[in-house]
């Protein structure tokens, strides 16, 4: 089945190239599908496709340089045409939750700096309601018990309960960003209003940014066994 699922997340990622075109300015994504997007760009750059992209973090950085992929950044390239980027879990109305890789905050940044964003994925992501999957959500160190006594709080409070545990690498130390900051991921189970959640979490001072991608994403492109699937949004059916 392991086999089989990496075979669907290149079938995504394969069908998203048919999106890219010469001269685009890209947003690279982070995680397991994201790479094999990645992977199938470089060698369309090989080939002599003419792109120039932004990578949302320092592994997919080292990936691309490694494959000749011309990188630049959002300072140099403040707005951009297309991100590509796979998602932790998809629901019905193309909300996301992602950060499983812990790139939460640069992923969102590059995405929202782009005209559009297509999400590429396997069917295991699929989901009728958001919160199976933990949600991510980033914090500062200074502060931290009083930053996730206050999550637990506020997300009682918009109808989500479940325990919310700090990131640690496999030695038992804390996970970091690439931007130094910690990650609380919260077990919720289930995410009845996402976008309640997402506006009560931005006001707890401590956190950075969550998870949630709301809005965000136009496209999404599912592979299952049965074939990929293209869903696009509701308020944006062009791209």
């Amino acid at each position: 089945m392991k086999l089989e699922i990496e075979q669907l997340k290149e079938l995504a990622a394969e069908r998203a190239m048919d999106y890219v075109k010469p001269g685009q300015k890209l947003g690279l994504g982070t995680g397991s599908t994201a790479e094999k997007f990645v992977a199938l760009l470089g060698a369309r750059v090989k080939e002599g496709l003419d792109v120039l992209c932004v990578p949302t973090s320092e592994a997919t950085r080292i990936q691309a340089e490694s494959l000749g992929i011309p990188l630049t950044t959002l300072d140099a390239e403040p707005f951009l045409d297309l991100t590509v980027d796979g998602a932790d879990e998809i629901d019905n109305e193309l909300r996301l939750i992602k950060g499983g890789g812990g790139a939460l905050l640069r992923e969102k940044i590059v995405a929202t700096a782009s005209e559009s964003m297509i999400v590429i994925a396997d069917f295991s992501k699929k989901s009728a309601t958001l919160g199976g999957f933990p949600l991510p959500v980033e914090v500062v160190e200074f502060g931290l018990k009083t930053t996730q006594a206050m999550i637990e709080l506020i997300a009682n409070e918009t109808g989500c309960n479940g325990k919310v545990i700090l990131r640690v690498k496999p030695d038992g130390t804390p996970f970091r960003t690439d931007g130094g900051n910690l990650i609380l991921d919260c077990a919720f189970h289930r995410i009845p209003e996402p976008e309640m959640l997402a506006e009560a979490l931005q006001f707890i001072p401590g956190v950075v940014e969550t998870g949630l991608f709301l809005g965000i994403a136009d496209i999404a492109i599912i592979a299952s066994p049965e074939g990929v699937s293209v869903i696009e949004a509701p308020e944006d059916a062009d791209i």
